[in-house]
């Protein structure tokens, strides 16, 4: 049971690392892409939607990073460039995916989009050795090509961010963009960049959670994962790696809630809010612990 909680902790993480790290650099540029849901289910409907009718899985994978960056331009052109209230402009792209997605479904006549012709035994990695050993291998091995990719990715954004111009410049213009610009940065430009990093991210989460993992599509299956992530993001300060853990932690609750579920008979649902429960508790807390020591200076007007 724990070796299946464990790797079911990994196959969770996924979608929601890749939000994390794409994330961070919208989060460092100081501008709050609240749309990491709606480019997440994004991927995921237009990777499922290309491959139901086609069967091409490379051409549905980058149909689904496509989407994501169309989403992201649009994101950045309203946000950005137009000025726009980026908390309203996020929410309103992720009710206009979902109502995309749903009115496509009726179209359909079908409540979901599933690929009975291609098994998702085929994107499987067992990993040689590794596979054999006791316990560990169990863990480790047997997951998916994009799961290993996201872990892998965590160490490069990391590199991207402080080791490179890219990060260094997203990082100038979030701190203090008044300075940037008076040092000849192109402001916008590198807040565009960030915000199309964490979109081509969040749609590759939704081809891993949709194609990938189920060769399923349903509508809102990201399940608030995004929202997640942008809570990793917060409580790791914008760090690819601090925030990368975050998101395993919740990954963790995620596998808890599926696996203790099927112990738990009639009050299985019950497990379902453990995810929710647990990212408000860690907000909370990393909240309290990171301005516990601020202290109010100034006159008080009571």
């Amino acid at each position: 049971m724990i070796s299946n909680i464990l790797f079911d902790m990994i196959l969770y993480s996924t979608p929601i690392i890749l939000c994390v790290i794409g994330g961070n650099f919208a989060y460092k540029a100081n501008v709050l892409n609240i749309a990491l849901e709606g480019m997440m289910l994004s991927g995921a409907f237009v990777s499922m939607f290309i491959v139901y009718f086609t069967g091409n899985i490379p051409l549905a994978v980058a149909g689904a990073l496509v989407s994501g960056l169309l989403l992201g331009l649009l994101f950045s052109f309203l946000g950005i460039t137009c000025k726009g209230n980026v908390i309203v402009i996020g929410l309103g792209i992720n009710m206009m995916v979902s109502g995309i997605a749903a009115f496509v479904l009726r179209l359909m006549n079908s409540s979901n989009i599933y690929v009975k012709t291609i098994n998702v035994s085929i994107f499987k990695v067992n990993i040689p050795l590794i596979e054999n050993i006791p316990f560990i291998g169990k863990i480790i091995s047997g997951h998916t090509v994009i799961t290993y990719l996201s872990f892998f990715l965590i160490f490069v954004v990391w590199l991207l961010m402080y080791r490179t111009k890219l990060g260094i410049y997203v990082r100038t213009v979030g701190e203090d963009e008044d300075a940037a610009k008076s040092v000849g940065i192109n402001t916008d430009f590198y807040k565009y960049m960030a915000v199309l990093i964490g979109a081509l991210f969040s749609a590759l989460a939704g081809v891993n959670l949709a194609m990938e993992n189920l060769m399923l599509f349903t509508n809102n299956m990201t399940a608030g994962r995004g929202f997640i992530a942008i809570a990793a993001i917060y409580c790791g300060q914008g760090r690819p790696v601090t925030s990368s853990l975050f998101a395993i932690i919740f990954g963790l609750a995620w596998a808890l809630s599926v696996d203790l579920s099927t112990y738990a008979g009639s009050a299985s649902g019950l497990f379902n809010v453990v995810p929710y429960v647990l990212m408000t508790v860690v907000l909370a807390v990393v909240s309290i612990y990171r301005y516990k020591n601020n202290k109010m200076r100034g006159y008080k007007f009571e």
